[in-house]
């Protein structure tokens, strides 16, 4: 099964450290990252999608941080 991660994170090192956490996890980066401004927070926000093909059947119960 194919699956698919939105990771998010303050504009910090932290956000290419989650990022670099999942690659090295075997996550694959898909489609261009993202930056926002969150108003509500005052911050800005980066955004990368990641997905993983692994074996098993998708539910809605899989935990995805799990692989």
């Amino acid at each position: 099964m194919k699956l698919y991660r939105f990771l998010s994170e303050d504009d910090t090192s932290a956000f290419c450290h989650k990022v670099t956490k999942a690659l090295n996890a075997g996550w694959d980066l898909h489609g261009s990252p993202t930056y926002a401004f969150d108003a509500a927070n005052g911050t800005m926000r980066c955004g990368q999608a990641v997905v993983k093909e692994v074996e098993g059947t998708y539910t809605p119960d899989t935990k995805l941080g799990e692989h």
